[in-house]
């Protein structure tokens, strides 16, 4: 991925200057499975979580939200420490390990649930966000446009226990194997130097 406009940048140097320990980011790019596993793998990240955002009704299962019903999202929550990481590098790697232009889709899994969305925790989460995106799409980054739902956070709830870590759990597992261990290849060669040690 190209480097990120200037604006950016300042952006970033302004997020890491707010002094916080710990903050947190909500995105959904599809299967939590996948997404889960790049942000655990990144510096500055002390916690992701698996779970539901952006729908109907308290609560949901799994079932609930595959069914496309409730209007939940397929999501991880992140807590980070903003001093090691700011919530403009997240942004950059989620936009890198998902296909952003797609609605309502990653790859062979459709629905709503699977949709590409940040769900921001601030007026600043939001204007990063923007930003990125207007970014992306000025430096041709996508070939089509990006339809990234950027909405205001309002509820998360955790999804059961055995989607927790399921690619450390479950890495021979068939969808683990064939989907996640190549994209996780590829996270590493691209984000090396902010991988945990």
């Amino acid at each position: 991925m190209k480097a990120i406009s200037y604006i950016v940048l300042i952006l970033i140097v302004s997020i890491n200057m707010t002094g916080q320990n710990k903050a947190k980011a909500t995105f959904g790019g599809g299967c939590f499975w996948c997404t889960e596993a790049f942000f655990d793998a990144l510096e500055g990240v002390e916690k992701v979580e698996s779970g539901y955002s952006g729908g109907e009704g308290i609560n949901p299962t799994y079932k609930e939200v595959c069914s496309g019903l409730t209007g939940h999202a397929e999501v991880v929550q992140i807590t980070f420490d903003p001093q090691k990481v700011s919530f403009v590098e997240l942004l950059e790697v989620f936009f890198a390990t998902h296909n952003p232009t797609t609605l309502n889709r990653q790859g062979a899994d459709v629905g709503t649930q699977y949709r590409s969305v940040v769900f921001y925790h601030d007026e600043q989460q939001k204007q990063a966000t923007e930003l990125v995106i207007q970014s992306l799409e000025k430096e041709n980054i996508f070939k089509d446009p990006i339809v990234t739902e950027v909405s205001a956070f309002t509820t998360f709830y955790k999804a059961e226990n055995y989607h927790q870590d399921y690619f450390a759990n479950n890495p021979r597992q068939p969808y683990c194997n064939a989907v996640i261990n190549p994209k996780m290849e590829k996270f590493k060669k691209l984000f090396s130097e902010k991988i945990k040690k």
